[in-house]
């Protein structure tokens, strides 16, 4: 194989990849945004801190902390925005496959890359975490000091590759071709 086929080959997952991560760029700012709006609002009306436990976890020391509870609902939005873009723009699957039978495995997909996030999330935030950001750097409560919102961005940085191999494989591609077997095309 030549290197000119090669790249033929490699060229539309390369042009996908791209366009996913232009998607997922977005998606990072439509994440961070709901991510500081819960954070300032919770602070500002209802005097709540992103660290404030919310709910103990059975038979260890560690909590639900706030901060779980916005990256998942930051998560969540974020996770329909990419899916409608990917699905018109990257994958261009929009009119090969329900909405429905694309978007559950998409949120899978992303369910199981978030809950891989919040393990990283928690490890980022948590002080006596060898990977913990550094408070002497980050002590800002909101802004470019905020540990939560580099701990965020750092987290979805690290579970990009995961969720874009995973939907490339199964939600556009495997998901796609059984609703075409069921329909006999």
């Amino acid at each position: 194989m030549s290197l000119n086929d090669f790249y033929a080959r490699l060229r539309p997952s390369l042009i996908q990849f791209l366009r996913f991560g232009l998607v997922g760029g977005c998606g990072v700012l439509v994440n961070q945004v709901v991510l500081v709006t819960c954070n300032v609002l919770s602070r500002d009306f209802l005097g709540v801190s992103e660290n404030a436990a919310v709910v103990g976890i059975p038979f260890t020391d560690l909590s639900v902390r706030n901060y779980h509870i916005w990256s998942t609902l930051a998560f969540l939005i974020a996770n329909l925005f990419n899916f409608v873009v990917n699905r018109h723009w990257t994958f261009k699957s929009a009119n090969r496959a329900p909405f429905w039978k694309e978007y559950l495995p998409f949120l899978s997909v992303g369910l199981f890359a978030q809950g891989i996030g919040l393990l990283l999330l928690t490890a980022l935030m948590h002080p006596d975490s060898p990977i913990s950001l550094p408070t002497n750097v980050f002590t800002g409560e909101v802004g470019l000091l905020n540990k939560l919102y580099w701990a965020n961005l750092i987290t979805i940085v690290c579970v990009t590759p995961i969720n874009f191999l995973l939907n490339k494989l199964w939600t556009f591609r495997i998901v796609r071709r059984r609703h075409h077997q069921s329909r006999g095309e």
